[in-house]
Parts: C-alpha cells; structure tokens; sequence
C-alpha cells in the first residue's frame, strides 16, 4: 500500500511557474513508476508526464513538453513536477499516482496505476 499527498498547487498568472510535489509513504517508492495526471474543469482525466522507477525514463504529454518537467528523489520518497510558463488551459486538478506494474517503463495509461493522492489544484488566470 502506498498513500500519497500532492502540495505545491495555487493561484498564479499566466508565464509563472509552480512546483507541485508528491510525498509518497512506505519504503519501496523505488518500486514504483510514477505519474501526474490533471481534470480540467467539466472534462476528463488526462496525462501530463511519467517518471520510471530510478528516473531514467520520463515521457510528457505533448501540451506540456518543453514546458513540464518531471523528476523523483528516491531518498526523500518525492516526485516533482516543475511546469514553467503556465498557461490558463493548465488549469486542473493535478494527481499523482504510482504504479506497480512494470515500473522500468513510464506509462500514460491512468488505468495501469494502482495508487492516487486526493490531488493539488492548479489555477492560472489569464
């Protein structure tokens, strides 16, 4: 079982960047590729980037490329996602989630994960 808690969300303006962080419990988060997902108001769930289980394979949706990035500290149980200048349509609750399965490779597949934290909003005005 792994329980996980997002921060990092808020209120910012269009070109600012945020943070978002994702503190994992348990002592096998090196087990587990890890992925955020974002709900945009009124729609559905999407991928936004993945992180393998020792961070030597990433993959973005293509919205966010050259824009977001991805990255995990095994020692601190942490992944991260740095997103630079945002833009109002990356408004959205943003989670992360775990997967057990397979964890060498990192997945866009939001079924394939088998743990979810409650979530960070993230909201950009224009």
């Amino acid at each position: 079982q792994v329980q996980l808690v997002e921060s990092g969300g808020g209120l910012v303006q269009a070109g600012d960047s945020l943070r978002l962080s994702c503190a994992a419990s348990g002592r096998t988060f090196s087990s587990y590729a890890m992925g955020w997902f974002r709900q945009p108001p009124g729609k559905e769930r999407e991928f936004v980037a993945a992180i393998n289980w020792d961070g030597g394979s990433t993959d973005y949706a293509d919205s966010v490329k050259g824009r977001f990035t991805i990255s995990r500290d095994n020692a601190k149980n942490t992944v991260y996602l740095q997103m630079n200048s945002l833009k109002p349509e990356d408004t959205a609750g943003y989670y992360c989630a775990a997967k057990r399965r397979s964890p060498w490779y990192a997945g866009r597949d939001g079924d394939a994960y088998d743990y979810w934290g409650q979530g960070t909003q993230v909201t950009v005005s224009s």
